[in-house]
């Protein structure tokens, strides 16, 4: 129909496109945070680890990271405790993150960074 010049069709096409790729975009979010425990709040831990002051530094900045990253989902978020660092940064920070599935967003978020 689009190819024939009639009128709408190509908009047409695109918005049912665009529908059909955000329906399937959920799904498969969906199909990956099928775990028991995914759809849960999650409790979110930062460690600066053995580097000193670089160390801290970068802990705080993931700590900001995290924090734009949750606003964006529409997590609440509430810091529990914060040890700040000597000179700059965080030693640790622990976060309470309330909200639909962010167990199952953040569960791979774990190792040394």
């Amino acid at each position: 129909m689009a190819s024939e010049g009639e009128a709408g069709a190509e908009e047409e096409l695109e918005s049912s496109f665009s529908q059909l790729k955000e329906e399937i975009e959920t799904q498969e979010t969906a199909t990956l945070l099928s775990g028991e425990y995914d759809q849960n709040s999650a409790i979110l831990s930062i460690h600066a680890g053995a580097g000193g002051t670089d160390s801290q530094d970068w802990a705080e900045m993931l700590l900001r990271l995290y924090l734009r990253w949750m606003e964006k989902k529409n997590f609440k978020t509430r810091i529990i405790e914060t040890s700040d660092g000597e000179e700059a940064g965080i030693k640790s920070c622990t976060i309470m993150v309330d909200g639909s599935y962010a167990y199952g967003l953040l569960k791979a978020e774990k190792g040394v960074h």
